[in-house]
């Protein structure tokens, strides 16, 4: 039997099994247990693709196995997260953007696999494994928000998934160098913080703002 073929699976399936546990997290009310599980799940979904084309054992079930592990971990997870930290309207109107962001998750998904000629360099639409993170970490600042504020947040990920924007794939960059390493772990840091702290919420949000920074000076480095 050949082993490694059944490496990044593995890794997949614990990616699934995150989303599971976020799950059961947050209809325990631990939401910040919830948000890190979906985090751990970004990390092991990034690391099942380079695992495959590094052991060159890419499969239709590693296919299959990886979008069913995104609908379940980027896309039920962070949206029942969000449904129960936020209530507006009695909770039918967070529950329905719940829903709909599950709905435009899976036909991204479904697009995505669909078209066998899509450029590797980018994505069309925001891919759900960047919504369903995104939309997990605001979750940590819900109480820091307007009401309205985490509802647009949510309706524009969810269009985001399904529209035409070009968005970089980060398929092909190398693994991450110290500094690269470093940001990370700051970032990890700052997740820790009590959320309730203004001091943490200016930090984050400057931490945001230089790794979005780092993004840029990488890709005019490799244009340069």
């Amino acid at each position: 039997m050949n082993v490694k073929k059944h490496i990044p699976n593995s890794v997949t399936l614990g990616n699934m099994y995150c989303g599971f546990l976020s799950i059961g997290f947050t209809v325990s009310n631990s939401y910040k247990g919830a948000t890190w599980l979906i985090i751990i799940g970004i990390i092991l979904d990034a690391l099942d693709g380079r695992l495959a084309r590094l052991l060159n054992v890419k499969s239709d079930l590693g296919t299959q196995l990886d979008s069913l592990a995104d609908i379940v971990t980027f896309g039920i997870a962070p949206a029942l997260l969000f449904s129960y930290t936020n209530s507006i309207g009695g909770g039918w109107l967070d529950i329905s953007l719940a829903g709909l962001f599950v709905l435009c998750g899976g036909y991204r998904l479904a697009r995505f696999n669909s078209a066998q000629s899509e450029e590797t360099s980018f994505f069309t639409g925001v891919p759900i494994t960047a919504a369903g993170g995104i939309l997990a970490i605001t979750t940590l600042f819900h109480t820091h928000l307007p009401p309205m504020a985490n509802l647009l947040i949510i309706a524009l990920l969810s269009y985001a998934m399904v529209s035409t924007i070009r968005i970089p794939s980060l398929k092909n960059i190398t693994l991450p160098n110290h500094k690269t390493m470093a940001t990370i772990l700051i970032g990890i840091v700052l997740l820790l913080f009590d959320r309730r702290s203004i001091v943490a919420l200016y930090l984050t949000a400057i931490y945001f703002m230089y790794v979005a920074y780092r993004i840029m000076l990488m890709r005019a480095n490799r244009n340069g």
